[in-house]
């Protein structure tokens, strides 16, 4: 029964979910193809009206066109401009081109001969007209009120003396742009500011607006009489949105359809123009894999019912076996129960010294333990302190590396292996220089690359410093002077002043250290200031004592500063720490210099 119920759950979330999901990824690829065909779409409504935009300031300045502005009485005037206009109207292929004067009335039109001729009539009230009467070039797309065809308008001034004297105006025809928009997987509209659609592969959607036709909209129409006598209505539209997509359900006769809509305004035309895509397909497609996945899950719940039956067949058998082992079994423990008896007296007796045994082992094991824990008292402190940091910095290049080889970064993976490699291999060198701890300078010393130390600190100091938020500026000269020293211990030192100083930062706003270091005489001096609260005076004698800090419990062991002392002082040279004028701790460190690094090394 619980099987049953828990496969139509999923069933049922499947359904639910999986249609939602399969709809929005059907619905994505419908709008990626959508958003293709509307680029073509404005693409070549682009093109198509930048071929023509240019001609009519062209027409403006021609000698016949100049002429019958300044003279628009001359009869032959007026047959010379008719006669051009429409042979260049003929030679592009465009709508109409005419002539108005200053005043809105036609006085020359490329179709002078035609019944329904423009040449008297008067266009004032068009918005490419007043554009072109104030300078400016104009454009415009409208209902021709004398030809009633649409069309898109473009006009320029006619100049006659450095004075705008008349209007020319190129009407560019658009059906056959419109006529390449047929198709049963889409449709292209093309809407005015006002939401009213003006050009569609659907005649029966033309001059129905989108947007409610609020009587402001319908006076802004009006006004430039956009669409002449056309009757305006409203598309019984209802818009929505589903995810990310704009979506619009169209009422048809008696059924509706909905459309996935995309759309990209243009505004030099001043049109938005829009694609929309019936979403039947998309759902549809969305449904057949909803029942697809359906059908799987039933016959994935099928083999999983065969699987737990003889699952079950199986169990009832291994029951079986069971019991009757059980029953074996408590015959053997009937007829053992008088042997157990007879031996329970001489356990007991071997129990009890057994137990005198085991107390007596536990108590040389405790002595051994106490011997061990007083020698790990002795020394783990020390350890923990010097094998800290370096660990750290193992562990921070063990997860880069795990996450490098992830990532199929080898090479980068390999060297922070090899990075933990060497700092394995310097913890082994600081374990066997723990003994020096107690000043006893029996170990060679030799020439050190002071920069190089820098680097290798700087490594095992990273996350400390990157914990504190500090920044460490490092300045070693021109030539980065060379130390006697061991480069291992001197490493030790300069991490315990540095993670000082990190300390000393953490919080602050100024969180910058700096470590500087000059050579100065037969000397080289190494200098460590960071801008924290300084030493004060009363703890400054005791500061490089063993087992002295100044930081919470938990937080150090004061040794530290301790053993650098030490450490510097094997390499004969000094550690003293003093207050900086303008605030912070100031740690100097005095070394002798040496010219060139021998051929042995140091450490």
């Amino acid at each position: 029964m619980l099987l049953v119920l828990g496969f139509a759950v999923v069933a049922t979330v499947v359904a639910v979910f999986g249609n939602a999901f399969a709809t929005r990824a059907y619905l994505d690829q419908a709008a990626t193809r959508g958003e293709t065909t509307l680029r073509l779409a404005v693409a070549a409504l682009t093109g198509h009206m930048s071929r023509f935009e240019p001609l009519p300031a062209l027409i403006a300045d021609h000698d016949d066109i100049v002429a019958l502005v300044a003279d628009p009485d001359n009869a032959s005037l007026r047959i010379r401009a008719n006669a051009y206009l429409k042979e260049i109207n003929h030679l592009l292929k465009s709508s109409d081109i005419y002539v108005m004067l200053i005043g809105g009335d036609t006085i020359a039109a490329s179709n002078y001969d035609a019944p329904l001729s423009f040449v008297g009539q008067n266009f004032s009230y068009r918005p490419y007209y007043q554009d072109a009467a104030e300078g400016r070039q104009g454009r415009f797309f409208a209902l021709g009120t004398t030809s009633l065809k649409r069309g898109y308008y473009f006009s320029a001034p006619v100049y006659v003396g450095g004075e705008i004297r008349g209007v020319v105006v190129f009407k560019v025809d658009i059906e056959p742009i419109e006529a390449s928009w047929k198709s049963d997987e889409y449709e292209i509209v093309v809407t005015d500011p006002e939401g009213i659609i003006f050009m569609s592969g659907r005649p029966e959607w033309l001059y129905a607006g989108l947007l409610p036709l609020t009587q402001e909209r319908l006076d802004r129409t009006a006004a430039s009489r956009r669409y002449a006598n056309a009757t305006l209505r409203e598309l019984p539209v209802r818009a929505g949105l589903q995810g990310a997509h704009r979506m619009m359900n169209l009422k048809a006769d008696k059924s509706e359809r909905e459309y996935l809509v995309v759309e990209e305004p243009m505004s030099d035309a001043g049109w938005t123009v829009s694609v929309l895509l019936d979403t039947s397909s998309a759902r549809s497609q969305a449904l057949t894999s909803v029942l697809a996945a359906l059908l799987l899950l039933g016959l994935a719940g099928l083999l999983g019912a065969v699987v737990l039956q003889r699952r079950a067949r199986l169990a009832e058998r291994m029951e079986m076996q069971r019991t009757a082992r059980e029953e074996l079994e408590h015959r053997v423990e009937e007829r053992t129960a008088d042997l157990a008896s007879v031996n329970s007296l001489l356990e007991l007796e071997v129990a009890e010294r057994r137990a005198t045994e085991v107390q007596l082992r536990q108590t040389q094991a405790d002595l051994i333990q106490a011997g061990k824990l007083a020698a790990l008292g002795q020394m783990s402190a020390a350890l923990s302190h010097e094998f800290n940091q370096p660990l750290a910095a193992v562990k921070t290049y063990a997860d880069n590396a795990a996450i490098l080889i992830d990532r199929k970064r080898t090479s980068e993976a390999r060297d922070n292996v090899a990075r933990i490699l060497a700092l394995t291999d310097r913890m082994a060198s600081i374990s066997r220089h723990l003994r020096n701890f107690a000043r006893k300078p029996n170990e060679r010393l030799g020439p050190v690359e002071l920069n190089e130390v820098v680097r290798d600190t700087l490594e095992i100091v990273a996350w400390r410093l990157k914990a504190a938020d500090a920044d460490v500026k490092i300045d070693l000269g021109k030539e980065p002077p060379i130390v006697r020293a061991g480069s291992v211990r001197l490493q030790q030192v300069l991490v315990n002043i540095l993670s000082n100083a990190a300390d000393a930062v953490e919080g602050l706003e100024n969180r910058t250290i700096e470590l500087t270091a000059r050579r100065i005489g037969e000397s080289v001096e190494i200098i460590v200031r960071d801008h924290g609260p300084g030493v004060p005076d009363a703890i400054a004698s005791r500061i490089f004592d063993p087992f002295f800090s100044t930081k919470g419990v938990g937080k150090g062991l004061g040794l530290g500063l301790s053993i650098s002392y030490n450490i510097i002082k094997d390499f004969g040279g000094n550690l003293s720490v003093q207050n900086h004028a303008d605030g912070g701790a100031v740690f100097r460190i005095e070394l002798a210099a040496m010219k060139a690094i021998s051929s042995e090394a140091a450490e």
